[in-house]
């Protein structure tokens, strides 16, 4: 039983860790990001089983995990106020051609990065977005004016990652 509670407690901390790390750090992870993330797995794995490195006590912590993880896209699925706390909320970031600057700060965007997003869709100008959306997902949704070859003319949102 301590082996499952050392998990829950584990599963809790690391959903916490990724939802104050924000959205973009999860989107576009660099080699460094990569390897920092297997020392951690392997740090979580020496947390949950402290000194039992025994069979029965590595698939209780993978059970606690599985049966968490089932959990909560149950309650994303059934309860649907429980969507903005658990996986966050899309936030507008520009709205006809003007870039909203406090939402840049808020989730640590560079503009250069918007700007790169943009490019990445064939966008050469920011004054052309109708609408951008940064995602939950940590992607970006690019919505063109009419005329620019975006969701007005029925091709809908250009979403790229990172």
């Amino acid at each position: 039983m301590d082996t499952v509670i050392r998990a829950a407690a584990v599963f809790l901390l690391l959903g916490l860790v990724i939802r104050l790390t924000g959205k973009r750090e999860i989107a576009q992870l660099s080699a460094f990001d990569l390897i920092l993330l297997i020392t951690m797995g392997d740090l979580i794995g020496q947390t949950v089983l402290q000194e039992d490195y025994s069979f029965t006590a590595g698939v209780l912590a993978v059970s606690t995990f599985a049966v968490l993880s089932v959990g909560v896209a149950w309650t994303l699925y059934h309860v649907p106020r429980s969507r903005p706390v658990i996986a966050g909320t899309p936030k507008v970031i520009i709205r006809d051609g003007e870039v909203d600057a406090e939402v840049l700060r808020d989730e640590l965007i560079p503009l250069a990065d918007l700007h790169e997003a943009a490019r990445e869709k064939g966008i050469r100008d920011l004054a052309d977005v109708e609408l951008a959306v940064f995602e939950t997902d940590g992607s970006f949704s690019f919505f063109q004016r009419h005329g620019e070859g975006g969701a007005a003319e029925g091709r809908g949102p250009t979403k790229t990652k990172g």
